[in-house]
């Protein structure tokens, strides 16, 4: 996309291309910088203080498939990079960053009266 291509119309769709190639940049970077350290395995009482829960709470975790671990015999291995990825991707949303998703998801269909939800009035 060059600089004589972009003109008010095509502002949004500019603004996606920006987006799209700083998030590739910054992914690159990320790559980069990290250092190539070898994974060593933790076990529960380490996850248990990663996670900040107890060690009950980690088991149900584990049994429930919800939690990245390993099992080799009557022991279960954690690695730290990826119970701190697993948070990461349990992230909610704050208020805020609802907010600005509902008009994105608000189309003509999803308010049309088709969709409505009756509601009767208290007497």
């Amino acid at each position: 996309m060059c600089k004589d291509e972009i003109t008010f119309e095509k502002l949004p769709e500019a603004v996606g291309f920006l987006i799209h190639e700083v998030t590739q940049l910054r992914n690159l970077i990320e790559e980069i910088q990290k250092p190539d350290i070898p994974k060593r395995p933790i076990e529960i009482n380490e996850a248990c203080k990663i996670l900040m829960k107890a060690k009950s709470t980690v088991y149900t975790l584990v049994r429930k498939g919800s939690i990245p671990c390993y099992k080799s015999g009557k022991k279960l291995y954690f690695y730290e990079d990826e119970l701190l990825d697993w948070i990461n991707t349990g992230r909610k949303n704050s208020s805020a960053g609802i907010h600005s998703h509902i008009p994105a998801i608000m189309t003509p269909e999803v308010l049309s009266e088709d969709y409505a939800i009756p509601f009767s009035k208290k007497r």
